[in-house]
């Protein structure tokens, strides 16, 4: 770990972006050039002290999840969240597949939407980071793990759990669109990525997934009209629009309803009704 190196870098990362770059607002009497600290640790969900720890060199050497936040928070590109990690004293991350990792230009726009659901989510359904009524909407899925990060996965490992977002009569649609899209995903990534532990796992668990998968379906859904289900407001008839990395490997979804219409009245209430009554299976 070289702290000279890591701090220089964060702080010339930190004051080269403003408020607006990363959805804040910036306030009255500013005099901090670029973002203050406490504006990144937020950002990057970690303390205020941390982060001025590392910036000051004399912070511990940051894990490989603090960096991918840092990263994140910072908005960096691919060769510059490379180098900070190095700087950091650890291994650059594979560039694909790279979880942790989220596109700058897709966060900027979703920086932008604050008034309709939206999130990033990877080739096999992972959300990797959501607006306030993104949250409301679909619960907060920050804490999952492993396979169960993946909404293809809950699918059909969780039903009674995972289609309650759904109307019913929906549900074997939704599940053809659920396999093709993780057959893409497979097709892109090979026999030893993630998409392959899905398959074989759910092949083991679910035998709809198994009478599906032999369908040989290959789709990547996610321009789609649906409606979804809100605990509180009920159904809500959506579109969905989306915004792909280069590479395909990320997707922006952002999730509209004509105006005036019952079903943007209720995206509207969304941020109002905020995230903390709508549960994500534990």
């Amino acid at each position: 770990m070289d702290r000279d190196l890591l701090a220089g870098f964060l702080v010339s990362r930190r004051s080269a972006l403003q408020p607006a770059d990363v959805g804040l607002v910036a306030g009255v009497r500013r005099r901090t050039a670029g973002l203050r600290r406490e504006e990144v640790a937020q950002l990057a969900a970690m303390s205020t002290d941390y982060y001025t720890r590392l910036e000051q060199r004399r912070g511990p050497q940051p894990s490989t999840q603090m960096l991918a936040s840092l990263a994140r928070a910072l908005r960096l590109m691919p060769d510059e969240r490379d180098y900070l990690f190095r700087v950091a004293g650890h291994s650059a991350p594979e560039r694909h597949p790279a979880p942790d990792y989220i596109a700058p230009g897709l966060l900027r726009v979703l920086d932008r939407l604050t008034d309709t659901p939206a999130l990033i989510i990877t080739a096999l359904a992972e959300t990797l980071v959501q607006n306030e009524p993104a949250r409301a909407l679909f619960g907060d899925t920050s804490s999952l793990t492993g396979l169960e990060r993946s909404d293809i996965y809950r699918w059909f490992a969780h039903p009674g759990t995972e289609r309650r977002r759904y109307p019913r009569d929906d549900h074997d649609r939704q599940g053809r669109a659920q396999v093709a899209s993780l057959r893409a995903a497979l097709g892109a990534a090979g026999p030893d990525s993630r998409a392959a532990e899905i398959v074989r796992e759910l092949s083991r668990r679910s035998p709809e997934f198994v009478a599906l998968w032999a369908e040989q379906e290959v789709s990547r859904r996610f321009t789609d009209h649906k409606v979804l289900v809100h605990p509180e407001l009920g159904e809500i008839e959506v579109d969905c629009q989306a915004l792909f990395t280069e590479d395909a490997s990320q997707v922006l979804l952002v999730l509209t309803a004509p105006p005036r219409t019952e079903a943007a009245s209720k995206l509207a209430l969304l941020a109002v009704l905020g995230s903390e009554r709508v549960s994500t299976r534990s």
